[in-house]
């Protein structure tokens, strides 16, 4: 798995959490204390943005970050995507 598909994914995540939540991009931004472009850029998995605002922007949406092994996605999994 690499880098760019791991922060891509886990940004999806972070945006998934967010509109489950109801907020905006700016609401979730004041909460971190980041600014909202750092959102757009996290959500969109962008390797030039810190671990800390990846930490920042899961504290103020009430999750933490937590390493687990990699899998492969199933053949279920690849038809969804590929539709």
């Amino acid at each position: 798995m690499t880098t760019h598909s791991t922060l891509t994914r886990l940004g999806a995540q972070l945006r998934r959490q967010r509109l489950e939540r109801g907020l905006t991009q700016a609401e979730l931004a004041l909460r971190a204390g980041l600014p909202r472009l750092k959102i757009v850029q996290v959500e969109a998995g962008h390797g030039t943005v810190s671990a800390g605002a990846y930490a920042r922007v899961a504290g103020a949406l009430g999750l933490e970050l937590a390493s687990v092994p990699a899998r492969r996605p199933t053949l279920d999994e690849m038809d969804e995507f590929l539709k």
